[in-house]
């Protein structure tokens, strides 16, 4: 089949590299404009454009991917399926009919559970045991299309949003070519969403990513690995951020009564023992405003926090 590709993250690559390796032809990309990323803001091409120029297929990257220029854009290539994959925009109905058979979506949940634009980190931060991916015929309403198959993973209690992401990136690129079989084969099956089950992965905010001190300590930790990498959890030290990104649940209670936020110890190669509103937690990895990424042990050689310090207090 001719196809083409809309896709913009890193999601994307896995499945994008499957199709450029199959029997199937990919006639373009479609991917959004490159953007400033990064501390030194410097603009920087999307992942699936430098893996399209290096395979030489055309790059078509719209602001406006409904737009009139676009369709005509579209039209013109004449494609039998398009394929979307973690691309950032919503499409609407008439570029979704323009192939010869229809559009499928790849999503990195299992419909209707968590539509939206951040399933895996809901996944993480919810505490989820379960995830997985789902293949769709689109319509223009948000991950509202039927079912044509989907695969679950169980999510490991070590998994942050990157590594989730990683490992149903690459189940859904071997699901994306075996649905694409079915459709070309005339033999794919369409299931109804079932909207009693529907729920939402919103896009994420930077202070979503605030740490309550009084929720418990595995909510925290939830909190910790769905939000990275961006915006990453964070709380304040002094009047500066303070981002955290590894945290350990820890058994080690205080001697006094301690406050959500106060450290109640520090332990060589342990962490920094933080008190919650239930339990401790060991933040292992953290980061100061403007700094590196350094363990415990080597940011405490830089920072006076000792027992009784108290985090998330301005």
């Amino acid at each position: 089949m001719k196809i083409v590709f809309f896709g913009t993250s890193e999601f994307a690559i896995p499945a994008f590299r499957e199709l450029l390796s199959s029997r199937h032809k990919v006639l373009a990309l479609v991917s959004q404009p490159d953007r400033k990323r990064g501390r030194r803001l410097k603009v920087s091409p999307p992942p699936t454009k430098v893996l399209a120029l290096a395979r030489d297929i055309k790059v078509y990257q719209p602001e406006n991917a409904s737009g009139y220029e676009t369709v005509d854009y579209l039209k013109k290539l004449e494609a039998d399926l398009f394929v979307v994959v973690s691309f950032g925009q919503i499409l609407k109905k008439t570029v979704l009919a323009l192939p010869k058979s229809y559009s499928i979506n790849l999503h990195g949940s299992l419909l209707p559970k968590y539509r939206g634009a951040a399933p895996t980190n809901w996944a993480i931060i919810n505490g989820d045991t379960s995830s997985g991916v789902t293949i769709i015929k689109m319509n223009e309403r948000l991950d509202e299309g039927d079912i044509i198959s989907k695969k679950d993973l169980e999510i490991d209690q070590e998994d942050t949003n990157i590594t989730l992401s990683e490992k149903l990136s690459e189940i859904g690129a071997r699901l994306l070519l075996e649905a694409m079989d079915s459709i070309e084969n005339g033999k794919a099956t369409f299931e109804k969403q079932d909207e009693a089950l529907a729920t939402y992965a919103p896009k994420l905010k930077k202070e979503d990513a605030l740490i309550d001190w009084k929720e418990p300590a595995r909510v925290i930790r939830n909190k910790v690995r769905g939000f990275i990498p961006w915006p990453g959890a964070y709380t304040y030290s002094g009047k500066k951020i303070l981002k955290v990104w590894s945290t350990e649940i820890s058994d080690v209670k205080g001697q006094d009564p301690a406050s959500p936020g106060e450290v109640i110890g520090i332990v060589k190669n342990k962490g920094i023992l933080v008190q919650t509103g239930s339990g401790s937690l060991a933040i292992t990895h953290l980061q100061a405003e403007g700094k590196n990424i350094l363990d415990a042990d080597s940011f405490l050689r830089g920072h006076r926090i000792e027992k009784g310090y108290v985090f998330g207090v301005k």
